[in-house]
């Protein structure tokens, strides 16, 4: 795929015009705070998976309204004292499939919790365990569609908070360091770890790759790729509803979390991603933080010339990984 965006010194300084109703700040306290009235953990059991140097158990806890979430907790074998913790989310229609899929954060001797994604894992991966008990409202069979005529119904509304429940919940267990927490995704996962970033005042970094849900309006006229693609795909069924559907988007759109943001941050996108254009991931990159009361908060953006959507592969892990024992040693 041809570079179909802007040019990279136009993307440089992209900040376009914000989506962001008036009501932003209030529906999410609202939200995060009827959520916010349960304790996290309902359990936690450890699990056998045939590897001697990691332990891992499988948690469940209350996500959106109080509905059970699953996720998978892994620590270095033998390590006693408290670990920064890297909260992670995983990719549209992913869930968090087996505990040995994922070991790099574990292996960099961190606390790591795998979040599943509710009503989704059955197009790719090895599948999630978590079902989605509310989503009856009209929309589309995939989940980017779910409920999207309305912001109270919209699938991201429910995964959002699950998403900020998640850090909650790690915090709760044991040999977690509280005040070093992270949240790390990529694609759909890294707009969440930027909504929890925007949610979540006292977080201590974001790594944010290839973000969903970041520049939606434009995403929307530049790709047809999936998951922006079932957007459209039901707005051409339904049409006359893309009012309603643009309300509902603005309620979850990254650029907005971005503005709210505190935290240390390390995003990357690659300049051919026609899944997640990169015109996005540098409007939440520019915003960042702009509506912080202290200091501007640190921020670095890897843009990748002739990647797509897989964007820098392991180079941009190995990035990760010393940004972060970086950003956490200070």
């Amino acid at each position: 795929m041809p570079a179909f965006d802007l040019p990279l010194p136009e993307l440089e300084h992209h900040r376009p015009p914000l989506d962001e109703p008036a009501d932003f700040d209030a529906f999410w306290a609202e939200t995060l705070h009827e959520a916010q009235q349960r304790e996290p953990l309902v359990s936690v059991h450890p699990v056998e998976t045939g590897l001697h140097l990691v332990q891992t158990w499988d948690v469940t806890f209350r996500g959106f309204a109080g509905d059970p979430v699953r996720a998978w907790f892994t620590r270095p074998t033998g390590v006693r004292k408290p670990l920064p913790a890297v909260v992670e989310y995983v990719g549209y229609g992913r869930g968090r499939g087996f505990p040995h899929e994922r070991l790099t954060w574990v292996n960099a001797g961190y606390a790591h919790l795998l979040m599943d994604n509710r009503g989704q894992g059955d197009q790719y991966g090895d599948g999630g365990v978590t079902p989605d008990p509310h989503a009856t409202a009209p929309g589309g069979p995939g989940p980017a569609a779910r409920g999207l005529l309305s912001p109270r119904d919209y699938h991201y509304r429910r995964l959002i908070t699950d998403a900020v429940r998640a850090v909650t919940a790690v915090r709760a267990l044991p040999g977690v360091d509280p005040v070093r927490t992270v949240a790390v995704g990529n694609s759909q996962g890294g707009g969440l770890a930027l909504a929890v970033a925007g949610l979540v005042p006292d977080l201590a970094a974001a790594l944010v790759t290839a973000p969903f849900l970041c520049g939606i309006r434009r995403a929307l006229d530049l790709t047809d790729t999936g998951p922006y693609g079932e957007i459209a795909c039901y707005l051409s069924v339904h049409r006359g509803t893309e009012e309603a559907a643009y309300r509902t988007l603005s309620y979850v759109e990254g650029v907005s979390f971005a503005r709210r943001a505190q935290a240390p941050v390390h995003f990357g996108t690659g300049l051919r991603d026609i899944v997640c254009p990169p015109s996005g991931t540098y409007a939440a990159f520019n915003r960042y933080g702009e509506l912080s009361s202290g200091l501007p908060a640190r921020k670095e953006l890897h843009p990748y010339p002739f990647n797509g959507h897989e964007g820098g592969g392991g180079e941009h892990g190995k990035r990760q990984l010393h940004w972060l024992a970086s950003q956490l040693a200070e």
